[in-house]
C-alpha cells in the first residue's frame, strides 16, 4: 500500500503544511502519502502522468485544483475545506485590510462561503467572487476595482490577477485541522478501496474460474458482466456484447425467462446444446446475476454425488462373470440379462428361492449405463407395512412418533441415478402397491408426511418366487402394477434344472469358501455326480451350505463320495440314490416343484422338533422366507 495517496497542493505554503501535518499526525504512515504540487491545467497534465506509472487510490487537494482533478475520474478526490475561520484569519492578518471598508473573497465554489458571516463580524463590505479560468477572473475582478474593492482574500488564480491589477491580495491558508481532517479521510478511503479491489479481484476469480456461464444484467436487462465460459458458450467476446440487450445471445434470453429463471431453474437450447439456467436478482445494486451450466455437466454432477453415496455401501458386488455355470439355460439367462441391461426398462426377475436373483440383478446394474450409480436393495418381506413405507419412500421431520429431525431420505431418493431392487415384491403389502405404481409411472415420490413430490431418475428391478399372475387372480397383487413390473423378464432356472452347472459351482464355492481352512481339498468326480443327483430345494444357498459342511467335515486334502453321503445324510436323513430321477421333474414342472419344496420344508422342520432357525439353516434359506413360506395360506 506504499504510496496509495496522492496529494496535489496547489501552492507552496499549502505543501509545507501537509508536510508538517504529515510529521506530526501521520509518522507511521507518511509513506503511503506522494506529494505533487501543481494548481489547475499544470496538475492534470501531472496527475494523468503521475496515475499512468503509480495509480493512487485516493487524490486529495483544495480549492480549483481539486474540482479539475475530480473532472478526471481517475480515483476519489478529498478536498482540504477551507473554513469561515480561515478566511476571516487571512483578512484580519493583512495589515491593508485594517482601514478596508470594502473587501472581496474569491475562489471555486467549493471553498468561498461564509461571507455573511465575515460582514457581520468585521463590519465591511464583502464582495463573493467566484473564480473560473483566469481570464474571467480578470475580467471579473476589473469590474469589482471599479466599485472601489480595497482588498481581496483568494485563491492561487485570483492572487495573481489581482496583482496584475495592483489589488491588495493574500492567498487563503488552510488550518492544520482541515488538512488533519483531509488526510484522515483519504486513509479512511484509500482503506476501504483496497478491501473493495480485493473483494472485487476475489470474486473477478471465481467469475472467471467458475465452469459456469456467467452473466450480470442491469435493471434494463443489458449485459455487464460475461466471463469467459459464457464467450465460449454462446461464441461472443465480451467486447461485442457488454452494454447490449440479452436478447442478442439468443431469442430463448428474454426478461420473462431470466424472470422465471429466478423462481425456478429452466433448460434452454443454446447453439444445440440444452443449458440450465439459473437466476439471482440483487435488488439493493439493481442487478441480476445469471448462470448457464450444460445439462450433461449437471447430469455428471449428480453422478458424482450419487457415486459419494455408493461409497457409503450402495454399491454392486457382483458381475455377470461372477454367475457360473455352462449349461444351455444359464447361457441363454445370462444372454438375456446382459441385453436387457442396455435397457433402462424395469426388469422382473422370478424363480425360486437361493437361485441367486441379486447376483443376477447386481450384475445387470453393473452392465448398465447406471453402474457409476448407486444399488439399493431391499426386502419387501423383511420390514413391517408402517417402517417398509417409511424406508422407500423417506419421511419428513415430524411425520409420525419417533421420526427423526430433520426427516430422512427414502431408499428411492438414495438410489436416483442407479439402481433400486426389489426383492420379494410379492410380498408387498396391497396398501403400498399403488404408491410403488405411481413412483413407476411418474417417476417422482413423496415422502411420508410431505406435501411436495421429489423428482427421480432411478431403474427398478424387482424378484418373486411367487406366481404373481396367480396372485393377481386372488387379488392379492395389483394387476396394473404387476404389468407395470413385467415389461422384461428373466427367470432363474432352479439348480436341478441346471444340474450339469454344479461342477462348476462347487469348485467356485471350495475356492471362495476355502478361507475356513488352511488349504483348498479337492473333490473327487464320484463326490460331484453324488451332488448332481441331490434335488437341492434351497437352490445355490443350500449348496453353498453343503460345501461349507464338507470343507469341515473332509479329513485330508480330498472331498470323496463317502464325506458326501455323510453330510447328504444329516441334510435329509436320507440316502441322496433313492431321489427322484432328474428326468421326472419336467413333468408338470411348477407343481411338481411346489410340492416337493413343501413336503422338504415340512420333513425337514418336524426333523427339528419345530425349531424355525435350524430348519431355515438346513433349508439353505432364510427364517423371514420359511415363516412367509409356513403362514402364507
Amino acid at each position: 500500500m506504499t504510496g496509495d495517496i496522492l496529494v496535489v497542493p496547489p501552492f507552496a505554503a499549502l505543501r509545507e503544511k501537509i508536510e508538517s501535518v504529515l510529521d506530526e499526525r501521520f509518522p507511521k504512515q507518511k509513506k503511503r502519502f506522494r506529494i505533487l504540487e501543481a494548481d489547475l491545467s499544470e496538475a492534470k497534465i501531472h496527475v494523468l502522468r503521475d496515475q499512468k506509472l503509480h495509480p493512487a487510490k485516493v487524490i486529495v487537494s483544495r480549492g480549483g485544483t481539486a474540482k479539475v482533478l475530480e473532472g478526471l475520474n481517475l480515483a476519489p478526490v478529498v478536498k482540504i475545506q477551507v473554513s469561515t475561520m480561515d478566511v476571516l484569519e487571512t483578512v484580519v492578518q493583512n495589515r491593508e485590510a485594517g482601514e478596508a471598508a470594502h473587501i472581496a473573497i474569491a475562489g471555486y465554489d467549493n471553498v468561498i462561503y461564509g461571507t455573511k458571516e465575515i460582514a457581520k463580524l468585521l463590519k465591511v463590505n464583502v464582495t463573493e467572487l467566484v473564480v473560473g479560468s483566469e481570464e474571467e477572473t480578470f475580467q471579473r475582478l476589473e469590474n469589482i476595482r471599479r466599485q472601489g474593492i480595497d482588498f481581496l482574500a483568494g485563491d492561487t488564480v485570483s492572487i495573481r490577477v489581482a496583482k496584475k491589477l495592483g489589488i491588495p491580495a493574500r492567498i487563503i491558508e488552510s488550518s492544520k485541522q482541515a488538512i488533519y481532517q483531509a488526510l484522515s479521510e483519504a486513509v479512511l478511503i484509500a482503506d476501504t478501496v483496497a478491501r473493495d479491489e480485493a473483494k472485487s479481484q476475489m470474486v473477478s476469480a471465481i467469475v472467471e474460474n467458475s465452469r459456469d456461464a456467467v452473466l450480470v444484467l442491469d435493471a434494463s436487462y443489458k449485459i455487464t458482466l460475461f466471463n469467459s465460459q459464457a464467450e465460449q458458450v454462446f461464441r461472443r467476446i465480451a467486447f461485442d456484447v457488454l452494454g447490449r440487450k440479452v436478447q442478442i445471445l439468443g431469442k430463448d434470453l428474454t426478461a420473462d425467462t431470466i424472470k422465471a429463471a429466478c423462481e425456478d431453474p429452466r433448460i434452454l437450447s443454446i447453439r444445440r446444446s440444452n443449458m440450465v439456467l439459473s437466476a439471482t436478482r440483487l435488488p439493493e445494486a439493481g442487478l441480476t446475476v445469471c448462470t448457464l451450466r450444460a445439462v450433461a455437466e449437471v447430469q455428471r454432477l449428480e453422478s458424482t454425488i450419487r457415486k459419494n453415496l455408493a461409497k457409503k455401501g450402495l454399491v454392486a458386488k457382483f458381475h455377470m462373470d461372477d454367475i457360473c455355470g455352462q449349461s444351455e439355460v444359464t447361457w441363454r439367462m445370462k444372454r438375456k440379462a446382459e441385453r436387457y441391461a442396455l435397457t433402462d426398462s424395469t426388469i422382473l426377475v422370478t424363480g425360486a428361492s437361493g437361485t441367486g436373483k441379486e447376483m443376477l440383478v447386481q450384475s445387470i446394474h453393473n452392465r448398465s449405463e447406471r453402474r457409476s450409480g448407486p444399488f439399493v436393495a431391499v426386502n419387501c418381506a423383511a420390514l413391517p407395512e408402517n417402517l417398509l413405507e417409511s424406508e422407500l419412500f423417506g419421511y419428513v421431520e415430524g411425520a409420525f412418533t419417533g421420526a427423526h429431525r430433520g426427516g430422512k431420505k427414502g431408499l428411492f431418493e438414495l438410489a436416483h441415478g442407479g439402481t433400486i431392487f426389489l426383492d420379494e415384491i410379492g410380498e408387498l403389502p396391497l396398501a403400498l402397491q399403488p404408491r410403488l405404481l405411481r413412483v413407476l409411472q411418474e417417476h417422482e415420490v413423496r415422502k411420508v408426511g410431505g406435501e411436495s413430490v421429489l423428482p427421480i431418475d432411478v431403474r427398478v428391478i424387482a424378484a418373486t418366487n411367487q406366481n404373481l399372475a396367480k396372485q393377481v387372480q386372488e387379488g392379492n397383487f395389483r394387476e396394473d402394477l404387476y404389468y407395470r413390473l413385467n415389461i422384461l423378464r428373466i427367470h432363474m432356472p432352479t439348480l436341478s434344472e441346471r444340474a450339469e452347472d454344479i461342477p462348476l459351482l462347487v469348485h467356485s464355492l471350495l475356492l471362495s469358501l476355502g478361507k475356513v481352512r488352511m488349504e483348498t481339498p479337492v473333490i473327487t468326480d464320484e463326490a460331484v455326480a453324488l451332488l448332481q443327483k441331490y434335488p437341492w430345494p434351497g437352490n445355490i444357498r443350500q449348496l453353498s451350505n453343503m460345501v461349507e459342511r464338507l470343507l469341515l467335515l473332509s479329513n485330508g486334502g480330498r472331498i470323496d463320495a463317502k464325506d458326501v453321503r455323510e453330510a447328504l445324510a444329516d441334510e435329509e436323513g436320507a440316502e441322496p440314490a433313492v431321489a427322484k430321477p432328474r428326468e421326472t421333474r419336467h413333468l408338470g414342472e411348477n407343481r411338481t416343484l411346489r410340492e416337493e419344496e413343501e413336503a422338504q420344508m415340512y420333513r425337514v422342520l418336524e426333523e427339528e422338533a419345530g425349531n424355525i432357525t435350524r430348519a431355515a439353516k438346513r433349508l439353505g434359506i432364510h427364517r423371514s422366507t420359511l415363516y412367509r413360506k409356513l403362514y402364507k395360506k
